[in-house]
């Protein structure tokens, strides 16, 4: 299934403005939440193609939103791509064991986001 709907989790209101700037252009239709808790709720709601879901934010992280989506029944099938400032190989680890498809890190290269979105199966 051909990714369509994309909804951006970013505290970061620049993140937000330069991912939703790189897909809106590609020919994405994309949603956006602020926090990990709103992710889960519109995520819920709408039920995106697809989540790239920043980890360093307040209240639940990326981390935390990504195994609470995983783990339910009714987003369990929705891939995420973690996308953060945090580059480490545990950290990318962490995130893969927590569900995501793919990790990549911060600043996004847009050419790169959107081949890892293309290549999503």
């Amino acid at each position: 299934m051909p990714v369509k709907n994309i909804l951006v989790v970013d505290d970061s209101p620049t993140e937000r403005f330069f991912t939703v700037d790189v897909l809106t252009k590609a020919g994405y239709q994309v949603s956006t939440a602020e926090t990990g808790e709103e992710g889960i709720a519109i995520a819920k709601a709408t039920k995106p193609d697809l989540i790239l879901m920043d980890v360093v934010m307040p209240g639940l992280n990326g981390y935390q939103a990504t195994r609470t989506l995983t783990r339910d029944e009714e987003t369990k099938n929705i891939p995420i791509i973690v996308c953060t400032t945090k580059g480490q190989e545990t950290d990318k680890i962490w995130g893969l064991r927590q569900g995501a498809v793919d990790y990549l890190v911060k600043p996004l290269i847009p050419e790169e986001l959107l081949q890892r979105i293309a290549a999503l199966p």
